[in-house]
């Protein structure tokens, strides 16, 4: 940390977000390849509620968040951390919410080119949010003992 500021250091950050970048590069064109293979939307009623729930869960995290981030890549904000809503239960509420509109999506369609764009979206976003921990962790020294007590991305679970 740099002692004039609680902002990292640039040479801390710039890998970080050239890895955050690149792997929202290629989750966007995951997922815009999924939508254009019609495998992003689910089929029957309980992939649809589940796809449901997870458009939920991002809109709450998104609200509960506020305007403070729209950010390609992994930089922490002012404000401090961000804990009520669903950040009380899950570090990474939208990043959930997204894991579940596209693997409630896949699930339901079966083919064996979706799994693995699912799997590939799966694994950019592991990239982008250890990123986004290693980042928020400099900045917010107490993010360290808020991620000991709250999971990633499945409450009780994950």
């Amino acid at each position: 940390m740099n002692r004039h500021s609680d902002v990292p250091p640039r040479d801390a950050m710039s890998p970080l977000n050239g890895a955050s970048f690149a792997a929202l590069m290629v989750l966007m064109v995951c997922v815009v390849t999924l939508l254009f293979r019609r495998s992003l939307f689910a089929s029957g009623p309980v992939g649809i509620g589940l796809q449901i729930a997870g458009l939920a869960l991002v809109l709450w995290a998104r609200a509960t968040f506020g305007m403070r981030s729209f950010h390609a890549t992994a930089r922490p904000t002012e404000g401090g951390l961000v804990t009520t809503g669903p950040y009380r239960f899950l570090r990474h509420p939208i990043y959930s919410g997204v894991s579940l509109i596209v693997w409630a999506g896949v699930l339901t369609r079966g083919h064996l080119l979706d799994w693995i764009l699912a799997g590939v979206i799966t694994v950019g976003t592991f990239v982008r949010l250890i990123a986004e921990e290693r980042l928020v962790t400099m900045r917010y020294p107490e993010y360290a003992d808020y991620a000991r007590r709250t999971r990633r991305l499945v409450p009780f679970v994950f």
